[in-house]
């Protein structure tokens, strides 16, 4: 079985509640694995419960977040109370303002810390909760934190189609579909009109279904896919590349988590936290990787996100200019798009 097959067995594993092993270390997810499966693997409760820094440091575990280093995982000890019920109300953050004092809550060294961390990763591009309990035995779905990395930092952008496709208001385009063999996601570039040899306009959009197919109000994503459309074939080409990142990397099901965290007064960088995530889970190297697959070493990045700069031109592709992208404020998302400005340094 190659790497990619690996990491993807890995993903449906937690996805479907399934014990997986991560290096020398065994894995069950808490959101997604039942208490039948639970009981049959841990039956005298002695499995500990990994959680985030971020998550930690949320349950005001401030030393054990200050021990694994921003991010990494925690360790809580197992004990009679800490039964599923228990350890899906610490993972979930909707039921913090819910419920009572969960605890004493033990934090303990992690043994394997990179296996907990590769796993914690897993959880996420899983669409998971970063929460899992750590069990013994043996078990068929295996990954190594090698494998994991390198899907991480090193995808594989495999060319699967292209097309030509007409869209309103544009000269003429193509779709070009890639896969990432590891998780089996789709990302698409749509190619717009001809440049010339000339470092051509790219703009990385992340999948925003809220924003961009229901027009959701609370972010600005569905406005700036069409005005980056408008722009790139006002400028007589350039390329678009859809990316598989919805909510800024944490998958669907976890915006809308962040989104009623927000509803109860958390900005978008605090509402990632107190889930258990970075405030930008996003990288750019499958970015670089399509680019490159459609010979482009060279951009001009239309964006007011400095991480994509940052991120692009870390992976090897020179952003030669950046082209603001800036769009109006409704009532909806002014605190939003403030706050990416104020706490995660986005431009005007």
């Amino acid at each position: 079985m190659s790497e990619p097959d690996d990491f993807a067995r890995a993903i449906a594993a937690l996805r479907a509640g399934r014990p997986l092993v991560v290096g020398s270390s065994a894995f069950l997810s808490v959101e997604s694995a039942s208490e039948a499966m639970l009981v049959l693997l841990d039956p005298d409760r002695r499995a500990p419960v990994i959680i985030s820094g971020y998550r930690a440091e949320a349950l005001g575990l401030g030393n054990a977040h200050d021990a694994a280093g921003v991010g990494g995982p925690v360790e809580l000890r197992p004990c009679d109370w800490l039964d599923r019920d228990v350890a899906r109300a610490l993972a979930d953050p909707a039921r913090d303002l819910e419920r009572g004092p969960i605890g004493p809550l033990q934090p303990t060294v992690v043994e394997h810390p990179a296996e907990a961390q590769a796993a914690l990763s897993l959880a996420r591009m899983a669409g998971l909760l970063p929460a899992l309990w750590r069990i013994d035995g043996e078990f068929a779905d295996s990954v190594t934190v090698e494998a994991v990395t390198s899907a991480i930092t090193r995808p594989v952008a495999q060319l699967v189609a292209r097309a030509k496709i007409p869209i309103a208001d544009l000269s003429s385009s193509q779709l070009v579909s890639f896969r990432d063999p590891a998780t089996g996601e789709d990302h698409v570039a749509l190619v717009i009109g001809a440049f010339g040899g000339e470092p051509p306009l790219v703009r990385l959009h992340s999948e925003c279904l809220t924003g961009d197919v229901f027009g959701s109000l609370k972010c600005d994503c569905g406005p700036q896919l069409t005005e980056a459309l408008r722009i790139i074939g006002a400028a007589g080409g350039g390329v678009l590349l859809y990316l598989r990142q919805e909510g800024r990397g944490i998958g669907l099901a976890n915006k809308l988590r962040a989104y009623a965290l927000q509803d109860r007064g958390l900005d978008t960088v605090d509402a990632n936290r107190r889930l258990g995530f970075a405030d930008d889970e996003r990288g750019y190297a499958m970015a670089a990787a399509m680019l490159r697959a459609l010979g482009i070493d060279r951009v001009r990045l239309l964006t007011n996100n400095p991480a994509k700069v940052e991120g692009l031109s870390a992976e090897g592709v020179a952003v030669v200019e950046r082209v603001a992208h800036h769009m109006p404020t409704n009532p909806h998302n002014v605190e939003y798009l403030a706050t990416k400005k104020r706490r995660s340094g986005h431009l005007d």
